[in-house]
């Protein structure tokens, strides 16, 4: 089951459940979709993966699996992108498409 951090990892906008904004890599590092287009290019900076959105958890428990049940995550990450680092791993990987990454 998806952690559904809360905030982003780099600028801390808040990602809601509901939230269109969120972005996630296959480790469920969580970033919004602004600081994914426009600071990493699809690159995230932990592992080199690609992001696709976040679901959302259904808030109808018309079934146990829902929000009620299983809420998100209150965990704030907060790892703002240091630059240094992050240039190896962007260099290796932003013309890469993320599936043969």
């Amino acid at each position: 089951m998806l952690e559904m951090r809360p905030i982003c990892e780099n600028c801390k906008k808040a990602l809601p459940n509901e939230s269109d904004e969120a972005m996630i890599c296959t480790y469920e590092c969580t970033f919004c979709k602004d600081c994914v287009e426009h600071v990493l290019e699809n690159v995230c900076p932990n592992c080199g993966g690609g992001f696709c959105s976040r679901p959302s958890r259904p808030t109808n428990c018309i079934t146990k699996n829902c929000l009620e049940n299983d809420p998100v995550s209150s965990k704030e990450i907060y790892k703002p992108i240091d630059q240094e680092k992050f240039q190896k791993i962007y260099e290796a990987f932003v013309n890469v498409d993320p599936r043969n990454r």
